[in-house]
């Protein structure tokens, strides 16, 4: 294993937040708040969840995800469903229609992001698409996903 590098690892995060701006500014339209859209997404990726989970992976307030998810509810993207087997216990589900916006969303973003990698020469092209399967290994380590190596786990 290689000695940390600060420098390159300042180069690396600033990279990064590069890319997380550029994919920012492709999430059009504007209607829904990145938090909205980052929750929906997580339900999807993640499956129903408490709200106090969903806070947490958010990184916002018990009630501001309370205040959120009712939006979400009202909007019919997600709905509250007690949990089989702990009636008491609520967990937040995606609905279809949630299903359906995280994926119109999600092919307006691709069809932007392809104009613009229309414009880079083939072997920039080539290089982003070899690093997406460490990047997917990046957040799912980050994100704490099941079956996803550690940071410093080789193989």
């Amino acid at each position: 294993m290689e000695p940390p590098n600060p420098a390159g690892e300042l180069e690396l995060a600033a990279g990064l937040g590069r890319v997380y701006s550029l994919m920012r500014s492709l999430s059009l339209p504007r209607d829904l708040s990145m938090t909205t859209v980052s929750t929906l997404a997580t339900l999807e990726r993640l499956g129903p969840r408490r709200v106090t989970e969903l806070a947490a992976f958010e990184g916002v307030t018990q009630p501001g995800m309370t205040q959120l998810v009712s939006r979400l509810e009202r909007e019919g993207l997600a709905e509250r469903r007690a949990l089989p087997g702990d009636r008491r216990v609520v967990a937040v589900h995606l609905t279809e229609a949630g299903r359906a916006e995280l994926a119109r969303r999600r092919a307006a973003q691709a069809k932007r992001l392809a104009e613009l990698l229309a414009g880079l020469p083939a072997a920039d092209r080539e290089a982003i698409a070899a690093a997406l399967p460490a990047l997917d290994r990046l957040a799912g380590a980050a994100l704490g996903v099941p079956g996803t190596p550690n940071p410093g786990e080789h193989g």
